[in-house]
């Protein structure tokens, strides 16, 4: 599905959210607390067209790298022309999997991909893996309107206007329903947040953007949780 959305994602991406998901995308770079280390590794987990791995890759100042994994090449090919300037380095991996060696990345970030793992806890866990003590993760994703009119407003437009916009663009019949519907079924803020205390992050926050139509969590990678086996899922040592 994925796959045969990458060529008009981007457009979709823009033109459905009214530009909001730039907004979005600034405020998840400017809670990831990297100015800490401007020269170090960050991952950037369902990278897609590599939007989140720009906004940081153009701050002034960063001098590190972004390796940007998404387990959709075709989606890592269609954005492949526009990391040409910068030091972003893409790699096609499983998100439950990531070949990366334990405590390699100085910090972490996901948008708009932890709903749709099969397995959200494993998925948290595996960028609590790989993040070093201390480094920051940042989640940005969809989520719903506590208070009326909006949510109104905005379940009539999420759940009826923009499927029908996203398949005659896409030419995809299921995508652009599947948004939704994985919305729906995606946690509670507070929800996520106790997922990512469970998998041992610490300095846990979130707060609603926009209204509530999208949510930013963060926290930071502390102690292995009580019977984990630290790097027991690390992949081969491909990011160093």
């Amino acid at each position: 599905m994925f796959s045969a959305i990458a060529p008009r994602y981007d457009l979709l991406n823009h033109l459905l959210s009214l530009n909001i998901d730039r907004f979005w995308r600034r405020r998840a770079i400017d809670h990831l607390g990297w100015e800490a280390r401007p020269r170090g590794l960050y991952l950037d987990s369902c990278t897609g067209t590599y939007d989140l791995a720009i906004e940081l890759a153009h701050r002034p100042g960063f001098a590190g790298r972004v390796v940007a994994a998404d387990f959709a090449d075709a989606m890592l090919r269609e954005g492949r022309p526009k990391i040409r300037p910068y030091p972003v380095i893409p790699v096609n991996a499983d998100a439950l999997h990531l070949p990366a060696v334990s405590g390699c990345f100085d910090g972490a970030m996901i948008a708009f991909g932890i709903r749709n793992l099969t397995d959200i806890d494993a998925g948290v866990r595996e960028l609590h893996r790989v993040l070093r003590p201390g480094g920051h993760l940042v989640i940005l994703d969809f989520s719903t309107p506590e208070r009326q009119p909006l949510r109104g407003l905005y379940l009539n437009y999420f759940t009826r206007l923009l499927p029908l916009v996203g398949r005659l663009v896409s030419k995809h019949s299921y995508a652009y329903s599947y948004l939704p519907e994985s919305v729906r079924a995606f946690d509670e803020p507070d929800q996520l947040a106790e997922r990512l205390r469970t998998a041992g992050f610490v300095e846990i926050g979130w707060k609603r953007l926009s209204g509530g139509i999208a949510c930013l969590w963060w926290g930071e990678r502390g102690v292995d949780p009580v019977g984990a086996e630290r790097g027991s899922n690390a992949g081969p040592d491909v990011v160093s």
